[in-house]
This record gives structure tokens, sequence and C-alpha cells, in this order.
């Protein structure tokens, strides 16, 4: 067994002492001015919350057929009611707490409900047989292809909302604000709303209270590729490289072509929140202050502004759904809108619901602190950097240094970064351009779900390793897809014909779904998630043994308890020892002797061994390929 002791270090070792001497008790300061227990958003334990995404078409379809490019009624779809209280039980054994329904409300697609007064929307501007669930047609409806009986669409998602609650889980659908379908029309909107571009001036190419950006004097062209057609070239009456827009809006990447690339967001256009065209701001800028006051604060700042239009078009887009019951939002491309239209509608909905949940899609790290404090997110993802740097050990291509990087510069603010490692914008862990293997998730699904205090979120079929094999039409392999009817293989072994049992799923499949049982009941129930973070990874890469850069070391503890969790990103067994750091012996006052472990994933024994005069703190471990453990050790005397 390997040795550290106060008296007598190697210089390796001195030198990764006083690396960890920052010292790791540090590493884990919470300048962020929660409360004590962490944000106060619903979480089945002691622990905290736990997402699950769900693309909401996807999840109760048992059609097998997976035709590329094919229709509703060759490839079939789910519906809500396919959501049953087996279902929903299913994704609560997961630990979860918040279901977020992707694809909710209604959007562009080509499946024809004209009968049900729904307009048509053209295939040239429509991506894929399905729709992007992005591209947003009415805001004040919802999917139709979700319901059993068309006409009570919105009857049927209030009942799921109710199913969902009635299994103790709250309730997120999106918000899409930069931008909507190219053809806006809402047949369901409250009295007194107006839709989006009604009263625009289209003579000119801004004005504050237009919707729009407008590409005056020029007609929309739809884009052309030498390999792309609409549809995959099957024949529709209205697949026929027109779509009439005079005149010609910016797309919803900001694109000011009229004829926009066939890489934009062309099936979209996009939202003028008072932002110039050359990018200056047309509205009042919220002052720098106001990064340390409340929603209370934030909400009477606006109160008395004259606003742009648009603005009070989403405030009451989300005030619609919260009267529905919905308990919180993920705000789709939040980056590409000012920080303070965030803090003008999320100070809105807190006044309502302050236990509303606010999740959004920030990519630029330098902007995070500025959505989070000025916008008044709740949570961001952390995909850029964490999300990343993981990816890449999973890979092979990078070390777990970067990992205890970037969770020391985030310290401030990391109970608001949300950790994942799918989502529907993200390739398949299983898929060969990720990882190739759902195993080489496992040790990744240790470090994200329980090295924070941020939420957890898992995609639909990731927890039985579904790989995004199927060819849907719009888009590659890789991802599932989000534009077209499918079917998930995987994910439809554990439906099992709407029994939701696992029934059909390998023994394979049925341990990596119990793995992520196990794993996430930790992260939703074990009251060291709320507590602090300590590492010991460089303290340990300093250290004459077997451990490296392929496995990750880290402490989380509460007031009674330490979990001592490590992890092997290696396909090789590791014999080590792992060590703690003296700061750690001292303060949890571990008396000499031998102090036992449980391991929390398979309940197998192991043992502290604290030295004379808390000279040494020690374990033993074997972790196998692609394994880890995550000790519990009391701290009660």
């Amino acid at each position: 067994m390997l040795c550290f002791s106060l008296s007598a270090c190697s210089d390796k070792s001195a030198a990764a002492k006083q690396n960890s001497q920052q010292d790791p008790v540090t590493m884990s300061k919470q300048n962020d001015n929660l409360p004590k227990n962490g944000l106060p958003h619903h979480s089945q334990g002691e622990g905290k919350p736990v997402i699950y995404q769900v693309f909401t078409r996807l999840f109760g379809n048992t059609n097998t057929t997976n035709k590329e490019w094919g229709t509703l009624a060759e490839n079939g779809v789910g519906k809500f009611d396919d959501f049953t209280d087996e279902a929903l039980q299913g994704i609560r054994e997961l630990g979860v707490s918040y279901i977020w329904y992707t694809g909710v409300p209604h959007h562009a697609l080509i499946a024809d409900y004209t009968e049900y007064g729904i307009s048509a929307d053209d295939p040239d501007v429509v991506k894929g047989h399905a729709g992007s669930p992005f591209a947003v047609k009415d805001y004040y409806n919802v999917n139709p292809d979700l319901a059993n009986n068309v006409s009570n669409r919105m009857q049927e998602f209030e009942a799921l909302i109710a199913r969902t609650h009635a299994n103790d889980m709250k309730v997120i659908i999106d918000i899409v604000p930069n931008h909507v379908a190219r053809h806006y029309v809402s047949l369901n909107k409250p009295a007194g709303i107006e839709d989006f571009g009604v009263n625009d001036n289209t003579d000119l190419e801004y004005s504050r209270d237009n919707n729009f950006y407008y590409i005056v004097g020029e007609s929309f062209q739809v884009p052309t590729s030498a390999d792309y057609a609409p549809l995959g070239g099957e024949k529709h009456p209205l697949a026929d490289a027109t779509f009439s827009e005079t005149p010609a809006k910016w797309s919803g990447n900001g694109a000011r072509q009229a004829q926009p690339d066939i890489s934009d967001l062309y099936e979209t256009v996009k939202i003028n929140y008072g932002v110039k065209p050359d990018g200056s701001y047309d509205f009042v800028r919220l002052p720098d202050e106001y990064r340390t006051r409340d929603y209370k604060a934030h909400h009477a700042f606006w109160a008395d502004q004259d606003l742009p239009n648009s603005w009070y078009k989403f405030e009451d887009i989300v005030h619609f759904w919260l009267d529905k019951g919905v308990d919180g939002f993920r705000f789709d491309m939040a980056e590409m809108v000012p920080v303070e239209f965030w803090s003008f509608v999320n100070s809105s909905i807190k006044t309502k619901r302050p236990d509303a949940l606010l999740l959004a899609e920030v990519y630029q790290p330098h902007l995070y602190r500025d959505y989070l404090h000025l916008g008044k997110m709740d949570y961001l993802y952390n995909k850029v950097d964490f999300y990343d740097a993981l990816k890449s050990v999973m890979q092979g291509n990078g070390d777990m240094q970067s990992i205890d990087d970037i969770q020391h510069s985030m310290a401030d603010i990391e109970a608001h970064m949300l950790h994942f490692l799918e989502n529907h914008d993200e390739q398949r862990i299983a898929s060969p351009d990720f990882a190739g293997s759902a195993q080489k998730g496992k040790p990744a699904l240790v470090v994200s779900a329980l090295i924070s205090r941020s939420p957890t979120m898992l995609y639909f079929g990731q927890e039985v390793g579904e790989d995004g094999s199927e060819k849907g039409g719009f888009g590659l392999p890789t991802r599932t897809s989000i534009f077209d009817y499918v079917g998930v293989p995987a994910h439809q072994r554990w439906m099992n014909n709407g029994k939701f049992d696992g029934g059909q799923l390998s023994e394979s499949e049925k341990a990596l779904r119990q793995f992520y049982i196990d794993v996430l009941n930790i992260s939703a129930n074990h009251p060291a998630m709320r507590g602090a973070y300590y590492s010991i990874h460089a303290f340990n890469i300093g250290l004459d043994s077997d451990y490296s850069q392929q496995q990750f070391a880290f402490v989380r503890q509460s007031e009674d308890t330490a979990l001592l969790v490590l992890s092997n990103f290696s396909e090789e067994a590791v014999d080590t020892t792992i060590q703690l750091p003296i700061s750690l012996v001292v303060k949890w006052q571990l008396n000499e002797g031998r102090q036992p472990l449980t391991d929390l994933i398979s309940e197998q024994q192991n043992t502290l061994t604290v030295g004379r005069k808390r000279s040494v703190a020690s374990i033993d471990v074997n972790l196998p390929p692609l394994g880890s453990f995550v000790y519990e050790l009391s701290l009660k005397d």
C-alpha cells in the first residue's frame, strides 16, 4: 500500500500536496448566495433535481418500420396518452423529478390537419416529415400529432400534466424565443392577443415594435442544395420550390438574405427584441448592480418601462402555459436574445410562480454569469466547457485534469450549471461517432451526476444504450431524429408494447438501466449532493501510484456523511491506493484505524485506513474497466 505522511514525502508527493492545498476545501467554495439546501426545486429526496428529457412524439411509438423519410402512417407516432401511470413510474424510477416534454407547442409539420381548420405547412420550409419542434407555428396550442382526438388536443395535454403531477413529477416545456415558424398563425390565441407580425410596418427593415426584421423590396426564395430535396424528393402538392413571403424576413439564425443558405434556420424567422440591425439596443439597459438583486427587484425595474412589443408577446405566452399547470421552461437559443429580456420575462414568471424552473441553452462561458445573475435563469447547459471536456475523455482524447480545472473555474456558479451526457442536439454515447459503446458512458455518468450541486439531465433511451443509428430522413444518424417519424429501438424494447417493464431488453441493457437507476437515485436522494465538493484528483496524481489521468476522484459531504467517488475511464482494471489530503482527515476528525466504507452502487464493503496521528488516510481499490465506486463514509462520532 502506498503511504503518505506529513514528515516523509517524495518530491512528487510534496508537489501534489502543494497543488492540492489550494486546498481542496477552498475548491468547494460556493459564493452564489443560494439557500442553505440549494435551489428550491423539486427533488425526490434530500438530493437534487433529476430532469428527464423526452422527445414526446417518439416516446410511445411502438412502430418498428423506420422507413427513411417515412410518413406518420408508415412509421407511426407517439401520443400524450402513451405516458401512462406505468410509463411515468418507470421514468420516476430513475430518480426523476422533472420531465421535459420536448416538442409540445404546435410546430410546423407535414401531416394534413386541414379538416380541423389547421392550415397546411409547405415542405419547402419544413425540415423532415414531422417538422422541427423549434419552428413553432402556434404558441397557444399543442402539436396535433400527439393527440388521439385532435379537436381535444389541449385537453389531452392538460391530462398529461395532471398525470405527471399525480406521479410526483413536474412538467417542463420548450419556449423558443429567438424565432418562430416561417408561417406562424395561431388559431387558439386568447382574446386580445395578436399574432406575431400582424401589426408590423413591413416597409422598414427594422422598427422597435415590429416582431420581425424585413428584407424590404425582395421576396423570399427557397434555399437549394444539390444533395437535398424536401421530403427526400417525395411528391407533394406544395413541394414546388416556392413559398410566398413578401417582403422576405430574416431567417431564424439572423441570415439577412432573401434566399438563405440551406444550412441556415431558413424554416424559421428571427424575432425582433428591439435590437437594431447594427446590434445596438432600442430599450433601456439593466444597471449592473441588478446582478445581486432578486427577481422582485428586477420585476419592479421593468414595471414602468416602455418595451418592445415582442417582449410582451412572450410574457403572455409563458403566463398562458403557467396557467395550464406547466412548472417550468427550457429556453432554446437563449443567448441570441438580449439578457435584459430575460430579466423582464423571468422576473415576471417568478412573480407568478416563484418555484418555476428556468433552464436555458447558452454556449458561451463568458456569458454564463450574465444570463444567471442579470437574466435570472436558474440553470444553464454546462456543455461548454464541462460536457465537451468529458466527451473528449470518453473518446480517449482528453484527461481528467481538464474536468478538475473546469469545476474549479465554476465554483461560484456550479449549482446553476446543468449536467448531461445526451440531449436532442448531441450524439448518442453509443453511436460510433461518439464513444461507440454505452458502457463508456458509465464512469462519465457518475462524474457528471455527482460532482456538483447542479441538476442532472438524461435523454430518453440513454439509460438503455440507444445508439441513434436509425435514418429518419432530414439529418444524419448518431442523433435520434428530431425532424422525422421514427421508432427508437432500444427504448422500444424497454417500452415492451406499452407495458413499460423492460421485457424485451437484453441482459446488458437491463444492467445498464439498473446502473442509471442506482447512480441517479444517489443524485436525487443523498444529502451530500446538496453539500460541499472537494477535489482530490490533482493530489492523487502527484503520488507514486497507478492512479492516472484516466481516473477521477472527488468527495461530496453532508453534515453526517461523506461520499468518496472514484471512477475509471480506462478499459483496463486499475489496482491503486487513493489517499485523502490531511486537511480533510483533520476537518472530519477521523479516528486512527479502519473506517468502514460501503459502495452505494454495488453495496460492496471497503475500508478507509487512517494512520497514527492522522498522518495518512487511504483506500486500496481495484477499479474495474469503466468502473466506479461511490463509497459512503459516516462522519458521526
